[in-house]
């Protein structure tokens, strides 16, 4: 009995709705506050997201071997430079275990311009956010808790999404 309650507990606060025409995108019923939010940056500087409270946070997670990464990550970089979204900052955050010199050469390939790449060394955030696999993106509100999350690929240029989003602005 105890496990069946459990269980309907865990089922109601996961999802509460999909966005409708994106089918993987959850949305928290009840948003998740998660401690000690850091990765790092090129230059191997710790990035906290206590620091961006106030902003809506997409947290990237992402590998240079990863295709469906590739194909997302252009649409991502307009997402940064979009100006209906001026409290929106993005996070690529490489997960891949891979030196900053692939890396950077991933962003110049894509053409990637409107944010720069950070690190989950040694994926200690993979763990915290029990990612299954990448592309995964954290959706963070202005007052620091997930309420969503995006488990695969979608373009973010998508006017469905655009238009969702805005609301979290």
């Amino acid at each position: 009995m105890r496990f069946l309650i459990l269980f309907i507990f865990l089922i109601t606060n996961v999802v509460a709705e999909e966005l409708p025409g994106i089918k993987n995108i959850v949305i928290h019923k009840v948003p998740k506050t998660y401690d000690n939010v850091i990765f790092l940056d090129k230059k191997d500087q710790k990035i906290n997201i206590n620091e961006y409270v106030g902003n809506l946070l997409i947290l990237n997670f992402w590998a240079t071997w990863c295709e469906p990464c590739k194909e997302e990550m252009p649409s991502l970089d307009n997402l940064q430079a979009n100006p209906e979204l001026n409290k929106i900052k993005i996070f690529a955050i490489n997960i891949g275990k891979e030196n900053s010199e692939k890396v950077n050469k991933f962003f110049v390939n894509l053409n990637i311009k409107n944010f720069e790449p950070y690190f989950d060394t040694p994926t200690t955030l993979a763990k915290t956010f029990s990612l299954r696999g990448v592309p995964t993106s954290i959706l963070i509100n202005k007052k620091g808790q997930e309420f969503a999350r995006i488990i695969g690929s979608i373009n973010f240029e998508d006017k469905k999404f655009i238009n969702w989003i805005k609301k979290y602005n």
